[in-house]
């Protein structure tokens, strides 16, 4: 008989545990920026130092040597490090569960179905496989956001809306997370233009910003076609026999949900939802007024144009056609109109999570208004989301405890130097999967995309220059490094939390992506090879 695997918090403090044992045998230190001149021109490198070589105005750099019942106080660091990540987690819920009382995603989804059972009837599309061609798309939408603007903290709330969908599609949770989390983190690691990985990456090795995008969108496309392909394998396994799915039990849950959400739907419109519509027209115009121009940034180029104009003037023909026929297709454009304008928002006004919350929030009183629900009502269904949701955000706090740990132990950089002792005179092809394996190491303690290229590019790129490789190649490293390994690694913060609101158990997570990961990882050594073997633009 198995024994029972532990809870996702126990293993998760385990993991802090282990982190606390190793400040008490790795030593702390630290890298600090140092102006030096050469050729006449000022450059600042990171130089290492352990703590008893720090120069004097570092001083007391880390709270503690070693970690002993900071792993204590750590869970209480982690949820105020993750507060952002949290309190987003939390808003996101209880507003989807106001949206859930009007069963609105349940019209959406039922007349998505009907859909594509439609389409079936066409011979073409019936030898391709409906599902098949919406997973892919769905899958490639999200990729292109992951590398064209680092989409990652976004997917928690697209997770809420996919995995009811690929439940309904005769799938599991892990579908929906695959289609919305693995698809935008398979576009992380490809990235072409992601302004927080690439963008920052070549700018502290001195490279042209997105230059060698050429064979960067090669490798997108490799990376995306191997990536999918798994996925598309999983699920026809799942679609031919459901019961043979890990989280099969755990989904009774949303199998449930489902089932209570699509009884009978009464179709209406009352007065309020005219009321809804006309308020958020006028604020709409009013921003119109204020921001009539929009510049949209993708990557290193961006346009002009009359983004909020435009959209104001859809919403106010959709909204009649919608509201004339049901509240529900009304809420749905809101949802829609809540997805544009994150976009908007992400590439036009440098958005993030707190600005993300917020639109979700206002999409949530709105559809709580439209169904003719009062203030009291809209608050009580609020709390219930937060309640219902409340177990993923716990989960992203704890998580944020290991890398409190690490932090205060001084240790983080230690690590990173010594993994970098590791490169000595080897060949080309040998020294670029070194730093390749060390990027990909050293995601697992430091999950921030920009934070580690901050942290690791100055030392990287100037001993690239000693050893023969390209700059170029040392950025496909560090970026190829950065992305396989936040679909595993129980520091990242949005990987937690997708899986707390997916209800899926980490264990089983890692049980499920572990092949797909080990298949990524040895992808992109493959795909560095060509980055020091052949001449290739930009590298």
């Amino acid at each position: 008989m198995l024994k029972k695997v532990p809870h996702t918090y126990v293993i998760v403090f385990a993991i802090i545990v282990v982190a606390a044992i190793l400040t008490w045998f790795i030593p702390p230190g630290k890298y600090i920026p140092v102006t030096k001149t050469i050729d006449g021109k000022e450059v600042t490198e990171l130089v290492f130092h352990y703590e008893e070589n720090l120069p004097e105005e570092y001083g007391a750099t880390f709270e503690s040597r070693t970690q002993t019942w900071q792993v204590f106080s750590a869970l209480f660091k982690g949820f105020v490090k993750q507060s952002n990540i949290i309190i987003f987690i939390l808003m996101i819920g209880g507003a989807f569960w106001i949206m859930n009382k009007s069963k609105a995603i349940d019209v959406g989804i039922l007349a998505f179905l009907k859909f594509t059972r439609k389409l079936e009837n066409n011979p073409l599309m019936r030898r391709l496989g409906v599902d098949n061609i919406i997973i892919v798309l769905v899958m490639i939408l999200f990729s292109i956001f992951g590398a064209v603007f680092g989409m990652s903290e976004e997917t928690i709330a697209f997770v809420i809306i996919l995995i009811p969908l690929a439940i309904s599609m005769g799938y599991d949770s892990i579908m929906g997370v695959c289609m919305v989390y693995v698809a935008a983190h398979l576009g992380f690691a490809g990235a072409v233009l992601n302004p927080f990985t690439i963008g920052i990456a070549q700018g502290l090795a001195d490279l042209p910003l997105f230059s060698g995008i050429e064979y960067r969108m090669f490798a997108w496309l490799i990376i995306n076609l191997v990536g999918i392909t798994f996925v598309l394998r999983y699920a026809r396994k799942i679609r031919k026999n459901p019961k043979s799915s890990i989280m099969y039990e755990e989904d009774a849950y949303w199998r449930q949900r489902e089932q209570a959400e699509s009884e009978e739907i009464a179709y209406y419109t009352p007065r309020m939802a005219w009321i809804v519509w006309a308020i958020i027209l006028v604020s709409l115009t009013i921003f119109s007024f204020i921001h009539p121009l929009t510049t949209m940034t993708i990557g290193n180029s961006s346009f002009t144009f009359w983004v909020l104009p435009l959209f104001t003037g859809i919403f106010a023909l959709l909204g009649v056609l919608t509201l004339k026929k049901s509240v529900h297709y009304f809420i749905l454009l809101l949802l829609g109109y809540t997805i544009v304008f994150l976009i908007v928002g992400v590439m036009g006004y440098g958005w993030y999570v707190m600005e993300i919350a917020t639109l979700f929030l206002a999409m949530g009183i709105a559809s709580g208004l439209a169904i003719n629900k009062s203030a009291d009502d809209i608050a009580k269904l609020f709390l219930e989301g937060v309640k219902d949701i409340m177990s993923a955000a716990i989960i992203v706090g704890l998580a944020g405890g290991i890398i409190v740990v690490l932090e205060d132990g001084g240790i983080i950089d230690s690590i990173l130097y010594g993994l970098s002792q590791a490169m000595g005179n080897f060949g080309n092809v040998a020294s670029v999967g070194i730093m390749y394996i060390i990027q990909t190491i050293v995601n697992i303690v430091i999950p921030s995309g920009s934070a580690k290229a901050a942290i690791t590019m100055p030392i990287m790129a100037p001993f690239s220059d000693l050893i023969g490789i390209s700059r170029q190649a040392t950025v496909m490293a560090f970026q190829f490094g950065d992305g396989f390994t936040n679909m595993i690694t129980p520091t990242s913060g949005v990987l937690i939390a997708v899986l707390g609101v997916a209800r899926i158990p980490y264990h089983k997570w890692v049980k499920w992506v572990w092949p797909l990961i080990v298949t990524l990882i040895i992808l992109g050594f493959l795909l560095l090879i060509p980055t020091v073997t052949m001449e290739l633009n930009g590298f």
